[in-house]
């Protein structure tokens, strides 16, 4: 279902981020734990991803994003970002 075309970001990407950002900040409002929100908006994704594309490029995303993990790029941006909510070590 990708197909080569497919790797440019998507116009409304961006708006998209905005928008899930001010849902974060809303749950962080609520005094909702960051693992909670953070598990449901990994679920939230991964079910819109197997409504959109096909198994293997859901296995590819998420060996990308383990990828990430393992090369300390998530911490590093943890690092410049703003700390929010109620995160714990």
């Amino acid at each position: 279902m990708l197909t080569k075309h497919d790797d440019a970001p998507p116009a409304d990407l961006s708006h998209a981020g905005a928008v899930v950002d001010k849902a974060i900040e809303y749950m962080i409002g609520q005094n909702i734990e960051s693992l909670s929100i953070a598990s449901a908006l990994l679920g939230g994704a991964l079910a819109l991803l197997a409504r959109s594309v096909a198994d293997d490029a859901i296995v590819h995303i998420l060996n990308n994003a383990i990828a990430s993990v393992r090369a300390g790029e998530l911490r590093a941006i943890g690092a410049v970002a703003p700390q929010t909510g109620n995160s714990r070590p």
